[in-house]
Order: C-alpha cells, then structure tokens, then sequence
C-alpha cells in the first residue's frame, strides 16, 4: 500500500470511521466481523480481512481514540509517531496519477493488515496535526454521545462524530423544541 503524505483527508475519515464503530458511541460494536472490516476499507489496497484482524483493529480502534482525546499536541505526535510506524517504510517519492511527483509512505510487503490501518491512520492524522493543528481532534457535541473525532474540515467547524447521526438527531430535537415553543 502507497498511503499519500499530502492528502491526509482520506486517511483521516478512516480514523474517524473507524472510532465511531466502538460500541461507545453506537451502543453496539459496529466491527463485528470481517466484512464490516472489509467494508471500512473498502476504498484501500488493503488484503481481505480475517476474523483474527478484527480484534486487532478493534484494539487498534482504542489506540485512535487515545490520540484524539491526548490532551497535548506533543503526546498525539508521539502516538501517531508509533501508529505511522506499525507498517510504514521510509518516505517515497513517486508521480501520481496526474504524472505530479508525491510523497508516500509505502507499507512492508508483509505486513499485517491491522499495521497497514495503523500506517494509514497514523500518517494521515500526523498530517491532520501538520496542517491544521491538534485542537482539530474534538469530543462529538451531540448531548449524551461519547463520540470523538478529528475536524479535516476547511472551515474547521465540524461539530459531530457522525453528522448524518447525532448531528441529525440534534438537529430533529431543536426543531422539535422550537415548534413547541411556537404552540404556547
């Protein structure tokens, strides 16, 4: 696998994916076998996952966490420094589809599908901290949800783990609210 150095957007939704399939946030593991782990990653050049990568990734899920919820920039580097090493090899320079010169980070031939994650997330959040800083890992602001995530937002105003979730259900309770402020 080639994990892209300047395009850590996508890299960065897997880390956010990945963290909101913990029963901690959905109420019930959503990484319950091999095919939901195949469908995570679908849009990787990633093996096909084994009942035994599951557990790992959902150990590797917890690592994740951890990182978004560090409480300094200087510790999430760290963590992500060991997460980009799991797999990852020395940086690349290779042309892209568009025959640009890019950097990657290639991963071991033989590694574990659970160090290609790690490399991908790690890689992609230490660019994630690079470009936009550490205060872009945020807990969900969804009433009751112990969602995090990481904003690679323009904008940075991100405000949901999983906006077509908790920020739906957000969204159905203030308009609730403001109809039945209207009716009195």
């Amino acid at each position: 696998m080639l994990i892209p150095m300047a395009d850590y957007a996508a890299g960065v939704e897997v880390a956010n994916d990945l963290v909101s399939t913990s029963p901690t946030v959905r109420g019930a593991e959503a990484l319950s076998g091999p095919a939901d782990l195949a469908g995570l990653l679908a849009a990787y050049d990633v093996a096909a996952p084994v009942a035994d990568d599951v557990e790992k990734v959902r150990f590797l899920r917890g690592e994740v966490r951890a990182v978004m919820e560090s409480g300094t920039e200087d510790e999430a580097v760290e963590r992500l420094a060991l997460l980009a090493g799991h797999a990852g090899l020395a940086p690349v320079l290779r042309r892209d589809p568009s025959g640009r010169w890019r950097w990657y980070v290639p991963t071991a031939r033989d590694a574990a599908l659970v160090g290609e994650v790690a490399a991908l997330v790690g890689v992609a959040l230490l660019g994630l901290v690079r470009a936009l800083g550490h205060d872009r890992f945020r807990a969900c602001a969804a009433p009751g949800c112990g969602g995090v995530f990481a904003d690679a937002s323009r904008a940075g105003r991100r405000r949901y783990c999983m906006p077509e979730l908790c920020g739906n259900r957000q969204n159905v309770a203030n308009h609730r609210a403001r109809r039945r402020a209207v009716a009195r």
